[in-house]
């Protein structure tokens, strides 16, 4: 659990300010949620400045968060969940632009503990049916993500399904993708019902609604569909422990302009 008060906050210089980074969403949803996310972690750390900034869609964007600071600190949080095009590359761009910060950047959500439980309280909530399909006899579960064309972000879903495999007592966990990457939600509910998991629950691998997690649920019609992990306690506090990891890292040199946690 994240202390509310690390012992890095009892230092005299001021803690970075928490930017929160979300992807955008055009779904109204995705920013009352990603807000009420925000609202806990504060809750979570009082007297921690947290900002938020969008990829893209929303308002404000990252950059424009980023340039309405006051020189210092800053450490940029994403709200994804593995190592694709917008973590390595979006973010270090947004950071660079904002030369009155010194700025670090945590790593992306996934995988980690916290998640597994954020997602195992999600699967539990889609009732009767639900909890059959987590029978490790002869149910299953599909974690249903954004994709990427970068590999390293399908390794990170599978770490997250191998995570959570095990949190469910061996029950199968399949990363299935939205886009850009392979299989899609129904060939994996395919590939278990061959398997001989005839009950399946589809895990939503997404921090709010939006167009990627609406696709994934409307593919498998009928089946159980967890929602997203949205404000949910543990989700706040690994959004917290990732700040602090990269709160930790070395201040970049003044001429790199960025530190990214490891």
């Amino acid at each position: 659990m994240v202390p509310p008060h690390p012992p890095s906050a009892r230092s005299r210089r001021p803690a970075p300010v928490l930017v929160a980074v979300a992807h955008g969403s055009r779904d109204p949803e995705a920013p009352r949620t990603v807000a009420a996310l925000l609202t806990l972690v504060r809750s979570l750390r009082p007297g921690l400045r947290v900002e938020l900034g969008h990829v893209e869609l929303n308002e404000p964007l990252v950059t424009d968060t980023l340039e309405a600071l006051p020189p210092g600190e800053a450490v940029l949080v994403p709200l994804l969940f593995g190592r694709g095009h917008h973590v390595k590359h979006d973010l270090p761009r947004a950071a660079a632009a904002a030369a009155h910060l010194r700025t670090r950047i945590a790593a992306p959500l996934g995988p980690h503990p916290l998640l597994v439980d954020a997602l195992a309280a999600r699967l539990a909530e889609t009732g009767r049916r639900g909890a059959r399909a987590l029978d490790p006899q002869d149910g299953g579960v599909v974690l249903a993500a954004a994709g990427s064309r970068d590999p390293e972000s399908a390794v990170d879903a599978g770490r997250t399904a191998a995570l959570l495999s095990a949190r469910l007592g061996g029950t199968p966990v399949v990363p299935a993708y939205a886009s850009a990457a392979a299989p899609t939600v129904p060939e994996a509910v395919a590939a278990l019902r061959a398997a001989g998991r005839h009950h399946t629950v589809v895990a939503s691998y997404f921090a709010a609604p939006g167009l990627f997690a609406g696709r994934c649920a409307r593919a498998v019609p009928g089946l159980p569909v967890a929602r997203p992990l949205g404000a949910h306690p543990a989700l706040a506090r690994l959004v917290l422990h990732r700040y602090d990891e990269a709160r930790a890292a070395p201040l970049p040199a003044r001429e790199g302009g960025l530190a990214r946690a490891s």
